[in-house]
């Protein structure tokens, strides 16, 4: 047998990757820019009113008021890890979410993108699609090796989400958190360098204005064009 086949393979000139610095990240639809609650938290809370349930696997919210909401992001939403940003829908000017680059170990070239929560004005359209594309662009520009996301388990909307936007499932790791008091078993997917080009092929096809129609339908879906990218598809979908 083989070093490489033993102890793994060999990673010549390896150097590891900066840190996200959160800087703007711009498309056609979405701008991100690094959270601030002084100048987001107010347009963040307006766009989440009366949406409770966005915040059902999340380890913090609901939050009753903007000042509510003001307070948890000067005091949690504001470090480097987790480093949220928000998107800003570059149509109607409105913030409408937010995602943070979490758990960033450029040691290893491995960086998560987790702590979203996008309201429905956001949701239905191109913007918060683009949104990930540029962030998962960013890490693997940067050097980063494995993308990752995670999720509750019970939490399908976004095991879906994964899925359709090209992470390939791991498997569950179970009693993994106590979030607000319950269990959490943990959902676990990734994408790693090797496949980023094929990814990327398949965003920027799908994002293309030709794909959608004078209505802003979409002609080919993304779960379709990323779907021959996965390494493995979640059992439970």
């Amino acid at each position: 047998m083989s070093d490489e086949a033993r102890l793994g393979t060999v990673l010549p000139g390896w150097t590891p990757p900066p840190r996200p610095d959160g800087g703007e990240l711009v498309g056609r639809h979405v701008r991100l820019e690094r959270f601030s609650a002084d100048r987001h938290a107010a347009d963040l809370h307006r766009a989440y009113q009366g949406q409770d349930a966005l915040w059902d696997y999340m380890p913090y919210g609901p939050f009753a008021s903007a000042t509510a909401y003001h307070r948890w992001g000067k005091e949690s939403g504001s470090g480097d890890d987790p480093l949220f940003y928000v998107l800003r829908d570059a149509g109607t000017g409105h913030c409408g979410g937010v995602a943070s680059f979490m758990r960033i170990a450029p040691d290893h070239g491995v960086i998560e993108v987790g702590g979203i929560c996008i309201a429905p004005e956001l949701a239905r359209g191109r913007a918060w699609t683009e949104a990930m594309f540029l962030m998962m662009q960013w890490a693997f520009d940067a050097g980063y090796r494995r993308y990752e996301w995670k999720c509750n388990a019970l939490n399908m909307a976004s095991r879906r989400a994964a899925q359709r936007l090209g992470f390939s499932y791991e498997g569950i790791f179970r009693n993994h958190m106590v979030i607000k008091g319950r269990n959490r078993d943990t959902a676990w997917f990734s994408v790693i360098d090797g496949e980023w080009p094929a990814l990327r092929a398949a965003f920027e096809a799908w994002l293309d204005p030709a794909n959608f129609d004078a209505s802003g339908r979409q002609k080919e879906r993304l779960s379709d064009l990323t779907r021959l990218v996965w390494h493995m598809a979640d059992p439970a979908l």
